[in-house]
């Protein structure tokens, strides 16, 4: 469901749902938004369980700091407590507990989006509905399949390197190793440049020229009742929490 709804609705109600994150101060409710995104991404999406508890380390690094001193020190942060005196926060609930899973519902949130969303397509959405310059459509879409590309280069370069010298591939390279691929790299990425400011001339990308774009698929029926029942799901919890907390 969520690989075949489309990009632009799909990233208003991420949004919405970051949104009413940043806005509702309840732990229960943050609780609940990372529960959802949690649950979409292993039953809808499919996503490895290994896959998701990596891609939480970063959010839960980022949010460990609120996390230990509320819950291990028994204090709070200045920030924290400011945060939940603007925001109405419960006065029995921790604040730096909330903003924890707070940056997880937020990064998993995030996650939905990225994780069952394909790159070429969102950006070609942008530049149909929205307007993007192609220039910078495909400039968006050459930078975001040049990071993977670089990457393999970088696997077949060690792969050599290692067959040349009669080693073994180590899982990561050691800094020698990194300082003697710098080289290679740059010179596979400034070909890599070169071809794309040729395509670029190739698809008559110059600004004010008239250009065709192929057909892409519009937003259909089902992906605004997707959209407005999500935002419906969200309201509805916002409104239950609300209820609870009075």
């Amino acid at each position: 469901m969520l690989k075949t709804f489309h990009p632009l609705p799909k990233l208003a109600l991420c949004l919405a749902w970051i949104g009413a994150s940043l806005v509702v101060f309840r732990l229960s409710f943050q609780i609940a938004l990372f529960a959802a995104a949690m649950l979409l991404l292993l039953v809808d999406a499919r996503i490895p369980p290994r896959r998701l508890l990596l891609l939480m380390v970063p959010f839960a690094l980022f949010g460990f700091g609120f996390f230990t001193t509320s819950i291990l020190f028994r204090a709070e942060a200045g920030f924290a407590v400011q945060m939940a005196q603007e925001q109405g926060g419960a006065p029995d609930v921790a604040p730096g507990l909330v903003l924890f899973f707070r940056v997880l519902a937020c990064g998993m949130t995030s996650a939905v989006f990225v994780l069952t969303t394909d790159p070429g397509q969102f950006v070609r959405a942008l530049m149909q509905h929205l307007r993007l310059s192609p220039s910078l459509g495909f400039a968006l879409m050459q930078a975001m399949h040049m990071v993977p590309d670089l990457r393999a280069e970088m696997l077949q370069l060690r792969m050599a390197r290692a067959i040349r010298l009669g080693g073994t591939l180590r899982r990561f390279p050691v800094p020698g190793e990194v300082i003697s691929l710098a080289i290679p790299l740059l010179a596979y990425a400034i070909r890599r440049a070169t071809r794309a400011a040729l395509s670029f001339e190739a698809r008559g990308l110059q600004p004010g020229r008239p250009r065709s774009n192929l057909p892409q698929p519009p937003i259909r029926r089902a992906d605004w009742t997707l959209l407005f029942l999500g935002l419906g799901v969200l309201a509805a919890t916002a409104a239950i929490m609300s209820i609870q907390a009075a």
